[in-house]
């Protein structure tokens, strides 16, 4: 858990430069928020107080990360409420909830306040010489979101926002672009799977499956409508690459089985797409996760290994 968190650190802080200093305090209160409500949850539940095991502190940092960097701090409060307590201890605690608790927080957030959660978008600060230099797309950049500009004026109006060329994907990939605080640099969030990769605590059919989805089914059936059908855009926009990395991955929520997690990442990279299609929102993996999260076991079973013995003596 701690060292999923740290490599989620270098994005935090890139999003302090991009956006300001108050996605470190929405972070920090995040976190802050979902160790308290572990605590006390664990502590009227009668269960032992977990709180350094990394799990709450880490639901706090991706929490965050799905939150738009101008909301109020009361939002993380009552998504840890949410994520926490009711996400994932009434569901049975760590190990036993069905629901990523981040994401569940943040379904929650998304419905219960929308318009903080669907506007509260800062444009990047025009402090750093090295992003100026990418071109002239990161001089267009506004407040609105790459996908939400994309949902209401098309893709003209994406590419007289953000513009276009080798200047557009190098803004997009580094992160300097409007989005959820630590959702926007694909860069950083990639580097960080790598290394989780390395040491072995995920492997890469599920955030393989997801961005490969999501790429296909994008550039054969995303026409004007999504990106012009352009697949890496299509990953590069939005929050895809925080979902397959860091959210699809969840040990609780998603199957262990290596033929399960290819077909559940498949599943969660068609959702996304046809909630960007045909959804009223213009982001679609927090939704597409939460879906599939309850079939993670049910593929396990379906994929189950079978068990071979020799019959031993005397067997009929």
């Amino acid at each position: 858990m701690w060292t999923v968190a740290a490599c989620l650190m270098p994005p935090l802080i890139l999003s302090v430069f991009v956006f300001g200093v108050q996605t470190l305090i929405i972070t920090a209160v995040s976190v802050v928020s979902c160790v308290a409500v572990e605590a006390i949850s664990q502590k009227l539940l009668g269960k032992p107080i977990t709180i350094k095991d990394g799990s709450a502190a880490l639901t706090g940092v991706l929490l965050a990360f799905v939150i738009p960097p101008g909301v109020s701090w009361l939002l993380p409060v009552l998504g840890a409420v949410m994520a926490i307590y009711i996400g994932k201890h009434l569901l049975g605690g760590l190990g036993y909830n069905i629901f990523n608790p981040a994401l569940l927080g943040r379904a929650f957030l998304l419905a219960t306040f929308p318009v903080a959660m669907t506007s509260a978008w800062l444009p990047p600060l025009k402090n750093l010489a090295i992003f100026s230099r990418l071109g002239p797309a990161a001089d267009a950049i506004t407040a609105a979101t790459p996908l939400a500009v994309l949902k209401a004026q098309g893709m003209a109006g994406f590419l007289e926002t953000f513009g276009s060329g080798s200047s557009l994907y190098a803004t997009f990939f580094v992160g300097w672009r409007p989005g959820c605080i630590g959702e926007t640099s694909g860069l950083l969030l990639l580097l960080g799977g790598l290394y989780l990769m390395y040491r072995g605590y995920i492997s890469w059919h599920i955030p393989v499956s997801v961005l490969g989805t999501i790429a296909a089914l994008s550039w054969i059936f995303g026409g004007k409508a999504l990106c012009a059908g352009d697949p890496l855009l299509a990953v590069l926009s939005g929050g895809a690459i925080l979902g397959a990395v860091y959210m699809a991955n969840d040990y609780v929520t998603s199957p262990t089985n290596k033929i399960s997690q290819l077909l559940y990442g498949v599943g969660i990279g068609a959702l996304t797409v046809l909630i960007r299609l045909k959804g009223g929102y213009p982001e679609g993996i927090c939704y597409a996760i939460l879906l599939m999260n309850p079939l993670s076991s049910v593929l396990d079973g379906w994929f189950k290994p079978k068990r071979f013995a020799l019959p031993m003596e005397g067997d009929q």
